[in-house]
């Protein structure tokens, strides 16, 4: 949305677009506890992990994470873009993540420029670098096993990374396999975000808009609404807030209210009647 359409509604930014600035995010008390333990994590290295449904809140969580950690003097802080690297690629993108010139197709040259130049960073700050992985379960079995290998030195009794892992359930059945037992064993925090209830969907929603400069966008009655039609799903919350807001923005309309939900998001009174003859049985199979 350009800023003369947010202007309308005197906003300051999209609230319920993917980018809103980090500092508008809503941090949870698990969300605070999480990071704080990372950020202690970051002094010794080792693995963390998180975990949940598609649009549950993941990707929200290391994105306040990431922006945390950066903020800390001496941490270096690389984000994978290409979970689903091959191992050659995924070599590749932590050279240019770490500053070091690496040649694929010779692993073990590679990893020992990575080790070393990690330990030169430890030996400076005190602190080890971070790599966060979104969207983790996309990972290669190759790659995430190499991953394991290449944080560790002396007899895994020397951490020379500290690791984020964030995935869906996939990650977690993989990390429960025997093959993956070895990195499981090694996640020293964890985060796993259940689906929201509707107060606690109202609470993000509430602090969205408020940071967005608009707490009076949509009404209460509206936001009770939403939140429980959005089924404790915090990104199809945002999703139909967004559509809502879009309408609002078409018609030129100051506020969000049920009347317009119901004209947008409502089903046909057909589909409305069918599904209420199939609720009561009267329909035949």
């Amino acid at each position: 949305m350009n800023n003369k359409l947010l202007s309308l509604h005197g906003l300051k930014w999209n609230p319920f677009a993917p980018d809103v600035p980090v500092e508008a995010l809503h941090v949870t008390p698990r969300i605070e506890s999480f990071c704080w333990r990372v950020e202690q994590l970051v002094r010794e290295g080792g693995f963390a992990l998180v975990t949940g449904a598609p649009g549950t809140g993941k990707s929200v969580t290391l994105r306040i994470l990431a922006e945390r950690l950066a903020a800390q003097r001496d941490v270096k802080v690389g984000l994978c873009s290409r979970p689903q690297a091959n191992l050659a690629d995924f070599y590749r993108e932590m050279g240019d993540l770490f500053g070091v010139a690496l040649r694929p197709h010779n692993r073990w040259a590679g990893a020992k420029v990575l080790r070393e130049r990690w330990q030169t960073h430890i030996d400076a700050a005190l602190t080890r670098p971070v790599l966060i992985v979104d969207e983790a379960q996309e990972m290669l079995s190759t790659v995430l096993s190499e991953l394991r290998l290449l944080c560790s030195a002396k007899l895994d009794s020397h951490i020379l990374l500290t690791v984020v892992l964030g995935g869906d359930g996939r990650l977690v059945e993989r990390l429960r396999s025997e093959e993956f037992l070895p990195l499981a064993s090694r996640m020293r925090v964890r985060l796993a975000i259940e689906r929201s209830t509707p107060a606690e969907l109202e609470q993000h929603l509430t602090h969205a808009l408020q940071k967005a400069g608009a707490a009076k966008l949509m009404t209460p009655e509206l936001i009770a609404t939403v939140c429980d039609h959005a089924q404790g799903n915090l990104r199809a919350l945002m999703n139909l807030a967004g559509e809502l807001l879009a309408v609002a923005v078409q018609r030129e309309a100051r506020h969000i209210d049920e009347k317009l939900f119901l004209e947008t998001c409502a089903p046909p009174p057909s589909q409305a009647k069918a599904a209420a003859r199939r609720s009561t049985g009267l329909t035949r199979g």
